[in-house]
């Protein structure tokens, strides 16, 4: 028995739809398919404006192209998150400026936000880490008092909530996920949402290649041309009809997952409490969403050690980002020198196996694994 990491879920509608939208003729970008799932994000979430992108990291390039961002903007986030959070600004010439975790839980430390905003500050960008809230009233409260956009990174975050609210409602814009590890998946796939209505309809522009096309197609324009910068971030209908799959049986899902996250949970306890491993913190108003399961481990040695054991019993754990302040890439471009939680979390948390499909058979193993590796 070998458990993977991940191991996507499918409903078993994805390929009949897709021939829908294959039969339909219309198979390029803003067919049917994603229309209806522009539909479900609008009417379940109240985002004024769900618009499908290629990947949650074309649609932070779009974010970082409808703020302007230019050389020498200052960008805030953390660097405990994937490249694609940074890269989209770095692209338009912004200069990161890195805030440490919280030294409980890998979401950004929203009290270190106003000592590092400077007059070159354009944008803060909070990453939803596990799909757990970040502290979003005391961010929009800084965002507003110094003038900044808040750009929400909630690639993980979908169905959860802070205070009542849906996470990537808050920010003036914000991203989604839909890759092949996440709760919802198309595969590749992604989603800016535009909650500032200034910004709507030159995202429409910026993701058809910088025209009015969809103005046209709408029977706004009598004719469509050039209007801004641009790119081709919409993806086809055969990957949102794909994905509508996926958004009807989104409470089957998400029940699912946290039944696996609540076992884990339930069953690791103890041994947390013998000091084995610290287990995820619910922060303060989020909901969880259960998008992924972690423990953090004493030291990177028992975290390498514990990795090492668990694949030789042919189960699969990974351990998840690198700090970006330390990358080779931004190493000696970042003003940032020293985020200890965010290093910590890159050295000593794992993440285990959570995917619909996992049975009680293979929770079981893992768990009783785990049992033998810190008591054996």
């Amino acid at each position: 028995m070998e458990i993977p990491f991940n191991k996507p879920f499918l409903t078993g509608l994805e390929t009949e739809y897709i021939t829908q939208a294959v039969e339909s003729f219309k198979i390029c970008g803003d067919g049917n398919f994603t229309k209806k799932c522009h539909s479900f994000f609008e009417n379940k979430y109240g985002f004024k404006k769900a618009l499908l992108t290629t990947s949650c990291t074309d649609a932070l390039e779009m974010a970082a192209i409808l703020i302007n961002i230019k050389e020498g903007d200052e960008v805030i986030m953390p660097s405990y998150t994937f490249v694609s959070t940074a890269n989209a600004f770095v692209l338009r010439g912004a200069k990161i400026v890195f805030v440490d975790s919280q030294e409980n839980h890998p979401n950004m430390d929203a009290d270190l936000l106003e000592g590092l905003i400077t007059e070159k500050t354009k944008a803060i960008v909070p990453v939803h880490y596990s799909g757990m809230a970040c502290d979003m009233d005391k961010i929009m409260s800084i965002a507003k008092k110094y003038n900044l956009y808040v750009i929400e990174d909630a690639a993980q975050a979908i169905d959860s909530y802070y205070k009542g609210k849906p996470l990537g409602s808050f920010g003036d814009m914000s991203t989604f996920s839909f890759h092949e590890t996440k709760n919802i998946i198309s595969g590749e796939g992604g989603m800016l949402v535009v909650n500032n209505p200034e910004f709507i309809q030159r995202a429409e522009i910026i993701r058809e290649k910088g025209t009015n096309r969809s103005q046209f197609y709408r029977g706004e324009v009598d004719k469509y041309g050039w209007m801004d910068i641009g790119s081709s971030f919409l993806p086809s209908d055969i990957i949102a009809a794909f994905l509508y799959a996926q958004l009807e049986n989104l409470e089957r899902i998400q029940t699912k997952r946290r039944e696996i996250w609540d076992y884990y949970y339930d069953n690791l306890s103890p041994l947390e409490s013998k000091g084995k491993f610290s287990l995820p913190i619910l922060p303060k108003e989020s909901t969880n969403n259960a998008h992924l399961f972690y423990m953090t481990l004493p030291s990177i040695e028992d975290r390498d050690e514990y990795l090492k054991y668990m694949r030789k019993h042919k189960v699969n754990p990974v351990f998840h980002y690198l700090s970006l302040h330390k990358s080779p890439f931004y190493e000696n471009k970042s003003v940032i020198k020293e985020v200890p939680n965010s290093d910590k979390f890159a050295n000593q948390l794992v993440r285990l196996p959570l995917f619909y499909s996992l049975t009680n058979e293979e929770m079981e193993y893992i768990v009783k694994l785990t049992y033998q590796y810190f008591e054996g």
